[in-house]
Parts: C-alpha cells; sequence; structure tokens
C-alpha cells in the first residue's frame, strides 16, 4: 500500500520553544506548509517576541518553510489573522497548529478565531501536567534556543541570551512568580537549532535593549550554519 498524504498545515509562529515543539509533534500528522507571524505596523519586528523579522525570516530558512508575515497592530491583530487565515484557506490549508500549554483564553481564542475562518486548531502541547517536562523533552529532542525578552518587573536583563539548558531550568525554577516554561509570557526564546532545522543560526551580532515593560535581545546579525541538522520526523 502507498504511503498516505498528510493534510496541510501552518503553524502559529513565535520563533520560540512552545511553537518549535508544538510543530515537532504536529509533523508526525501533518505536513509543515508555513510559519504564521505576525508582526508590527512597520514591519520590524514580530508581534509576539519582539524579534526581527528579517531573523524570524532566516528562522523559515533554515527550516526550508516559507514564512507569512501580516503587519497589525494589537487593535487590528485578530482581524489581519483572519484575513491570513482566508488566504491559507484558499491554498487548501485547513489546520493550524498553536504552541499554547494551559492558559484557557489563549485556548479560546485560538479555536474560536480558527473556527470563524473554517480552519481547525491543533495544541500539540495542551494540557501537559509539568510544564518543565515541557522544557526537558525541548532539551532533549535536540533544540537550542536563547531567551530574548523578560519582562522587566520579573526578571532581569542579565537572563537575556541564555541558553535554554538544565541550568537554565534549574535557575528558573528558583525564581518566585516566574513559571519556568515563561506561560505567563515571563520571558520569550528564540530558537537556534533543532530535530526541524536544516541548518543552525549562529548570532553574530545583538544588544540589549529596553522597550516598554520589557527588556529584549535584540539580534543584529545572525547567519545559517549549513549541514548541522538534519530534519527529523517530517
Amino acid at each position: 500500500m502507498g504511503r498516505s498524504v498528510k493534510p496541510d498545515a501552518f503553524v502559529s509562529w513565535s520563533g520560540g520553544k512552545d511553537a518549535a515543539l508544538s510543530c515537532y509533534r504536529a509533523m508526525k500528522d501533518f505536513r509543515i506548509a508555513c510559519l504564521l507571524n505576525m508582526v508590527d505596523e512597520d514591519g520590524r519586528f514580530s508581534r509576539s517576541h519582539g524579534i526581527r523579522t528579517d531573523v524570524v525570516r532566516l528562522q523559515g530558512e533554515a527550516m526550508g518553510l516559507p514564512v507569512v508575515q501580516p503587519r497589525c497592530s494589537w487593535e487590528t491583530y485578530e482581524e489581519e489573522f483572519k484575513k491570513a487565515l482566508s488566504t491559507l484557506k484558499d491554498r487548501e490549508i485547513e489546520t493550524g497548529i498553536f504552541g499554547d500549554i494551559d492558559l484557557k483564553g489563549h485556548r479560546e481564542w485560538v479555536e474560536r478565531v480558527s473556527r470563524e475562518s473554517d480552519m481547525v486548531a491543533v495544541l500539540p502541547l495542551w494540557g501537559e501536567k509539568t510544564r518543565r517536562n515541557l522544557l526537558e523533552e525541548f532539551i532533549d529532542m535536540g533544540f537550542e534556543a536563547v531567551i530574548v525578552a523578560v519582562k522587566r518587573d520579573v526578571l532581569g536583563p542579565e537572563w537575556l541570551g541564555r541558553s535554554v539548558d538544565r541550568d537554565f531550568i534549574r535557575d528558573i525554577s528558583k525564581v518566585r512568580r516566574v513559571d519556568s516554561s515563561g506561560e505567563e509570557g515571563e520571558y520569550h526564546t528564540f530558537v537556534l537549532s533543532g530535530p526541524i532545522f536544516r541548518k543552525r543560526i549562529n548570532i553574530l551580532k545583538s544588544e540589549k535593549v529596553t522597550r516598554n515593560q520589557h527588556s529584549f535581545l535584540d539580534i543584529v546579525e545572525c547567519e545559517l550554519e549549513e549541514g548541522t541538522n538534519s530534519r527529523r520526523g517530517a
């Protein structure tokens, strides 16, 4: 018998660990057609993690996937997100992969917006009993990531640039008012390599900046390293 064809799906892409791990899990059942990354009105930074849009596109290149980057304000986010889903629907992409873990409001939003756009929302990480297990799985699968954003009232700028490794898990678990997976937005990550990547991203130049209530590692320059990772589970 011939191999069954997997249905196409897009990944709601932040550039961080939860999006990457949900993508990895979803690849068992879906063919990932593209990454959907909402960006600011000027097209300079991603809405979710404040990463430069060209750096996010480099992730797509490293994965061998196109990145769709609609512009929006926070006020027009849902409207523009739905427009993007409509365009993807015209390409016969009918499933969205989301990296939410256990925030009920987030799940309700993605399911409602997907349903209203005649799409199906899939949340591969939803309901994990221990968030720390997700961090350990992320590391065990061979992913590499760094901290690129922190809430200034809970974490200092010294956390920026730290690798997501077992030392990080140990240290973040000791900080009061911080969820180990950053599910409440205490910190955000940027994935450099892993089993869904064909190439590794090397950061060449970055600087720490402050925007409103967050501190960011602004990745100014980076490059792709050939032949570092092979895609598994595709």
